[in-house]
């Protein structure tokens, strides 16, 4: 898998993470929120295997999301 196709295929799932969210009440979740808040942990770690990354993607909880969003605004990090 290339690194453009690899990329298409992650902004997928985030973006059908966000719509998940949308379905339980969090509208204005989007794709690049999603992806900022599961890539923070890899600053860290580095590149994580392509199981790592989907598993991270669509188990992210809302309150993790939620924590992570609060955290950026507390440091004035846009993501």
């Amino acid at each position: 898998m290339d690194d453009e196709e690899l990329n298409r295929v992650i902004e997928e799932l985030c973006m059908s993470k966000a719509e998940e969210f949308h379905l339980i009440g969090y509208e204005h979740v989007s794709g690049q929120e999603i992806w900022a808040c599961v890539s923070e942990k890899y600053k860290k770690t580095g590149e994580p295997e392509l199981h790592e990354l989907v598993n991270d993607i669509l188990s992210l909880k809302v309150t993790k999301f939620m924590n992570f969003l609060t955290i950026s605004a507390y440091k004035g990090n846009p993501f």
